[in-house]
């Protein structure tokens, strides 16, 4: 599932953020073992959407942040 699902406005990142973004999300779900489980699969969305509206684009972190349990 990609994480342009969740997101209201695709606009708020350029393409090589998203991409970045996107691959956080992907590499987050499969940490967590989350593929196909889409409520819990929104909760690392949201997270991951966060730090990246706060300006954080590192890949490693990104993906920390969506399997954070915080």
């Amino acid at each position: 599932m990609p994480i342009s699902e969740f997101l209201h406005d695709d606009k708020a990142f350029d393409p090589r953020d998203l991409k970045a973004v996107g691959e956080a999300f992907t590499a987050a779900l499969a940490k967590l073992g989350l593929t196909g489980q889409e409520q819990l699969a929104e909760t690392v969305a949201r997270r991951i959407i966060r730090a990246a509206l706060a300006g954080e684009r590192n890949l490693a972190k990104l993906t920390a942040i969506g399997v954070s349990m915080n």
